[in-house]
C-alpha cells in the first residue's frame, strides 16, 4: 500500500522561517479538545499522519471478529504461529480456562477499543483477531479422487452471500469451493463472519480461469451443473449419484457465457409460487441439499 510522503520540513524537523511582524501567541485550548498524544488503538489517525496507516490497522479484509470465526481460526493449524489476537478480558479468561488459544498469545483489551477495530455496526463479541491470508487449496486436490460435491462460484462479491455459502457447504458436506482469483471477496471480515468458522474448514482454491478449471474437473470425471434460472431441466432432474461441481452465477447477471458453455447441464430449481428468482445463497443452499441427498440415496 502506498504512503502520502510528508512536506520536507516536517520530515526533517525544522520549523518553516516565521512571517515578518510578532508571532502570534497561542491560542488556549477550547475546553472539550482532544489530547495531543494519540491513541494507539483509535480509529481514527491522527491529523499529521497519513491516512494509508489507519486504513492498514483497520482494513476488514485482515481482521476475523466474533466468537465462532476466531475460535475456528485459532483451531486451524494453518494458522499456528500468525496473527495478533485481542480479546477482552472475560473472553482472553475463557480462552485459556478452556484450552483454546492453540499457541497463541492474546492481548487484553477494552471492548471499546475491539469495537473501533471493526466496521460500524459489526459484532465482535470481544474477539477480533488480525491474520494474514491463508494460503488457497491446488485445484488437483479437490479435483482427484472426483467424489462428493464441489461449489464453484462465478465472480460472487457480496462477502455475506459467499459467506453463507461457505456455511451451507461445509453444513451439506462439499468438499471444498472453487473461486476466481481477480473477482472474490477476501476470505475475512464480514465473510468469515457470516460464514461462521466455515471458512477455516473447508478447503478454498482460487484460479484465474475457470472455463479452464471446469474442464480440468470434467477430465476427472466430475460431472457439471450450472445453476441458472432458464435451465433446461429442473434441479432433481440434473442430479444424480455422479460426483458433482454446483456452478453458482453472480448476483447480478449469473453465470458468464463460457462458464455456462462449459457446464453439462445448467440446471433451474422449480418455483412454482410464481416468484421470479432466489438470492444466490438460497438457491446454493437448495442444490447442495439436492446434491447431497441424490450421493447419499
Amino acid at each position: 500500500m502506498s504512503s502520502n510522503r510528508e512536506r520536507n520540513d516536517r520530515k526533517s524537523g525544522r520549523k518553516p522561517p516565521p512571517r515578518s511582524g510578532a508571532a502570534e501567541p497561542a491560542k488556549p485550548g477550547r475546553k472539550g479538545d482532544r489530547a495531543s498524544t494519540p491513541d494507539p488503538w483509535d480509529a481514527r489517525p491522527p491529523r499529521d499522519q497519513g491516512r494509508d496507516k489507519g486504513r492498514d490497522r483497520l482494513d476488514p479484509d485482515s481482521l476475523i471478529w466474533g466468537r465462532h470465526p476466531v475460535l475456528a481460526a485459532l483451531a486451524n493449524p494453518a494458522r499456528q504461529g500468525m496473527g495478533r489476537l485481542m480479546a477482552t478480558a472475560d473472553r482472553a479468561a475463557e480462552l485459556e480456562r478452556d484450552r483454546l488459544l492453540n499457541g497463541h498469545a492474546v492481548e487484553v483489551v477494552e471492548a471499546d477499543r475491539l469495537a473501533r477495530l471493526v466496521p460500524p455496526g459489526a459484532v465482535h463479541q470481544g474477539l477480533v483477531f488480525k491474520v494474514k491470508p491463508l494460503e488457497g487449496a491446488d485445484l488437483d486436490d479437490l479435483a482427484h479422487p472426483a467424489r462428493g460435491i464441489l461449489v464453484m462460484l462465478d465472480q460472487l462479491t457480496d462477502p455475506q452471500n459467499v459467506g453463507a455459502i461457505f456455511r451451507s457447504a461445509l453444513a451439506f458436506g462439499a468438499r471444498g469451493i472453487i473461486v476466481q482469483d481477480r473477482h472474490s471477496p477476501a476470505l475475512a471480515g464480514p465473510l468469515a463472519k457470516t460464514a461462521a468458522g466455515a471458512t477455516e474448514r473447508l478447503p478454498c482454491a482460487r484460479v484465474t480461469n475457470l472455463s479452464r478449471a471446469l474442464r480440468t474437473l470434467q477430465e476427472a470425471g466430475w460431472h457439471i451443473v450450472g445453476l441458472e434460472g432458464e435451465g433446461e431441466m429442473t434441479l432433481d432432474e440434473a442430479l444424480d449419484e455422479r460426483p458433482t461441481v454446483l456452478v453458482m452465477g453472480s448476483e447480478g447477471d449469473g453465470l458468464r457465457r463460457l462458464v455456462a458453455e462449459n457446464c453439462d447441464t445448467l440446471a433451474r430449481i422449480p418455483m412454482p409460487g410464481g416468484f421470479e428468482s432466489l438470492n444466490v445463497s438460497n438457491a446454493a443452499a437448495i442444490a447442495l441439499y439436492e446434491a447431497s441427498r441424490k450421493q447419499t440415496g
